[in-house]
């Protein structure tokens, strides 16, 4: 029997501060909701397993706190990403203007090879608050954003109920796992012989 070939890929949260992000996160890979708000302090990583057409994929998910104190977390942080998440509230008109800030920091700071097709998605969170009357952020204004952003796709997700979750994190596996194969054919030019840490490495400027 062929061993399956495992792929890890890096996913970073990024948003606002209170958006949801940890819980999220929580909810796809713990099933688990907490109602007290912790903030994220620096920045913190979960894993979870999933099989994509006969594929092994670990999906690292890099939670960030969403404090603008925070936001400078260096290079290798990004360094590396194979998808970047975008969330805010839909309930703050706040969180949803600070996207263009949050998407134009992750192109910065993770340098990707080509910033016009990495994968980004957003997710609209909380949406079951007051039974979706005191949204301030409607579907329509998001997708225009989606759109202007390149068409990256977007989901409507509750943490707390549970809703949307699993479809929004399959799509970032997707999406994460067609973009390293995308890498994949781009270092297939380096010599088998070069190790791991030297593909990686290389110069740091």
């Amino acid at each position: 029997m062929s061993t399956r070939r495992r792929t890890l890929l890096k996913v970073i949260v990024l948003g606002d501060s209170g958006v949801g992000k940890t819980s999220l996160m929580n909810q796809y890979v713990h099933k688990k909701f907490s109602q007290q708000y912790k903030a994220t302090i620096g920045a913190d990583f979960v894993t979870k397993e999933l099989l994509i057409d006969d594929r092994l994929v670990t999906l690292q998910i890099w939670d960030t706190a969403g404090q603008e104190r925070f936001q400078s977390l260096g290079v290798a942080f990004y360094r590396g990403a194979d998808c970047c998440v975008l969330v805010y509230d839909v309930n703050v008109m706040r969180s949803f203007d600070t996207l263009d800030n949050w998407h134009e920091e992750f192109l910065k700071q993770a340098t990707p090879s080509d910033p016009r097709t990495f994968p980004f998605i957003l997710l609209g969170n909380k949406i079951d608050i007051d039974g979706g009357n005191s949204r301030v952020v409607s579907e329509k204004k998001a997708k225009d954003w989606c759109a202007s952003k390149g068409n990256i796709p977007y989901f409507e997700t509750s943490a707390k109920e549970d809703y949307n979750v699993d479809p929004a994190f399959l799509s970032i596996a997707k999406i994460a796992l067609a973009n390293e194969r995308e890498q994949d054919i781009y270092f297939q030019g380096i010599p088998e012989a070069a190790s791991e840490s030297e593909q990686r490495g290389g110069c740091a400027c």
